[in-house]
């Protein structure tokens, strides 16, 4: 039961790389910017004995399609996690979600009619303001950095990854967050993602946080560099019934820098006897 990626799925923006794996009621995974699925490959095995885990690479990351002339915004990836709901075949999953898959899953959810048994949001991109100086200034002047020589651009992207970080992680995993981004076809993919950042695709699904339809928790690594807790704090003030969950001493890759922690949080929140499954 261990993560990999052997299924090939044709979505609206290009090929997908999926997996599945154990028994029981579903579990979709969600991952965040600038990761991918393998960023969960450390609580796979343990939901899996339990749950029916599905995962996939979202379009333009990991080992997904990287098509120059496709956009792979937020607006994009919320389309495209209502399609691989239905390729499933699945029309009410328990949904965990990192980073921006917190911006994917809401819209799939708010905008695209996708229902969830359950919702957990771990440091998600959801409310604006987001992004740092350094991803705007990126976000401006791609074809600068899109010629940086691959040294520099393995370093850059090394620094970065680095700096969501509240502490250090397994260097194999560290290796395998960097190594999807390193040709010149990933690095190019790797930048655009800067270009289509856009706070609408956030500003679009705020107001309707209170209409979600679902039980749902947010949990927070307390010391995430990126997204800092206040934001966590703000996201739950706007979605009244949620929880709220602190995960201590983590940043933002909580999955892999207390994946023990994590599956607490997680699995105390999927087997919890919530008053909304009842209605």
């Amino acid at each position: 039961m261990a993560w990999s990626l052997p299924d090939a799925v044709m979505t609206s923006a290009g090929p997908v790389a999926a997996g599945s794996a154990g028994t029981g009621p579903p579990l979709v995974l969600a991952h965040g910017w600038p990761w991918s699925s393998f960023s969960w490959h450390r609580l796979i095995p343990t939901l899996a004995q339990t749950r029916t885990v599905h995962w996939y690479d979202m379009p333009g990351y990991g080992r997904s399609g990287m098509d120059p002339d496709q956009p792979t915004g937020l607006d994009v990836q919320g389309a495209v996690f209502a399609e691989m709901l239905a390729h499933w075949g699945l029309e009410r999953p328990a949904v965990l979600a990192h980073d921006f898959g917190g911006a994917v899953t809401l819209r799939a959810h708010l905008l695209h009619g996708c229902d969830y048994a359950r919702l957990l949001l771990m440091n998600v991109v959801a409310v604006r303001p987001w992004g740092s100086d350094f991803f705007d200034h990126v976000g401006r002047h791609v074809d600068a950095f899109m010629g940086l020589p691959p040294h520099i651009h393995k370093g850059l992207v090394t620094a970065y990854i680095k700096g969501a970080l509240a502490h250090d992680i397994a260097a194999s995993d560290l290796d395998a967050l960097i190594a999807p981004w390193l040709t010149e076809a990933e690095a190019g993919s790797f930048y655009r993602q800067f270009a289509q950042a856009d706070e609408r695709f956030t500003a679009e699904i705020e107001p309707l946080f209170s209409d979600i339809r679902c039980p749902t928790q947010i949990i927070w690594g307390a010391d995430d560099p990126w997204i800092p807790l206040a934001r966590g704090q703000t996201l739950h003030d706007m979605i009244p019934h949620a929880g709220f969950t602190t995960l201590s001493g983590l940043g933002h890759l909580p999955q892999l820098e207390g994946p023990a922690q994590v599956l607490e949080a997680v699995q105390t929140f999927l087997h919890s006897d919530h008053e909304q499954d009842k209605q």
